[in-house]
């Protein structure tokens, strides 16, 4: 496998803003886990596609963060946003429940899709706190170094120059709030799965509140439908 620093967009804006990270000890050792991973197991997303979200989300855009658990973890689902499917692929349950959510919270007509590439291109970040995952192993990549990343994500967003609206969805989400910075929002719920969607995601309009929250900012709303 390439290794992971060959990966990422060097002509990202965020590559400034996450430099001690890439210099320091948890990027060499996450790359050198990821590239045994890859040798010997399946995983998803495919390497170009890991680093997606910060592709299309510039750190300067960057006015909403939806943070997930980790990639979906069957064949032609993940594609590096969270939560979302490339193409014509059929709905995982989770996106499927955002989508329920979404008609409930703002009486949008069903998507055609569930690519969420176009959320992406408005300044929502699509984070999971894992970035890559075994196939057919949810989690299979916990604790191995991705967390780190997705602190020092958060930490560079703690000093963006304008208020960012932080969606957490799951317990793993939820943790990342301790370190989130008062000034910015942060809208915390079960995540949408339909182990968990019942206990609380459901009715919990997190797309009015983030653009109700957005105009507090003085920041554009996202046009979610």
């Amino acid at each position: 496998m390439t290794r992971l620093s060959d990966l990422w967009p060097s002509s990202s804006d965020w590559t400034q803003k996450l430099t001690s990270y890439f210099n320091g000890p948890s990027f060499e050792a996450l790359s050198i886990f990821l590239a045994s991973e890859f040798d010997t197991q399946t995983i998803f997303p495919a390497p170009e596609n890991i680093f997606r979200a910060f592709q299309l989300t510039s750190f300067a855009d960057t006015k909403v963060v939806i943070i997930g658990q980790d990639p979906y973890h069957g064949p032609g689902q993940a594609h590096g946003l969270s939560f979302s499917v490339a193409g014509e692929t059929k709905y995982p349950p989770s996106l499927r429940n955002i989508y329920k959510e979404l008609a409930s919270d703002l009486n949008c007509a069903p998507p055609a899709t569930g690519d969420l590439t176009a959320w992406a291109r408005q300044g929502v970040l699509l984070l999971n706190t894992v970035l890559t995952v075994r196939a057919n192993q949810a989690n299979s990549h916990r604790q191995q170094g991705w967390e780190t990343f997705t602190d020092a994500v958060i930490e560079a967003l703690n000093d963006h120059p304008q208020s960012v609206v932080f969606i957490l969805w799951g317990k793993p989400a939820a943790k990342k709030a301790q370190i989130i910075d008062a000034r910015h929002q942060k809208i915390c719920a079960p995540h949408p799965s339909p182990l968990s969607a019942y206990r609380g995601f459901f009715g919990s309009r997190p797309f009015t509140t983030t653009n109700a929250t957005l105009k507090e900012f003085n920041r554009s709303a996202v046009h979610w439908c």
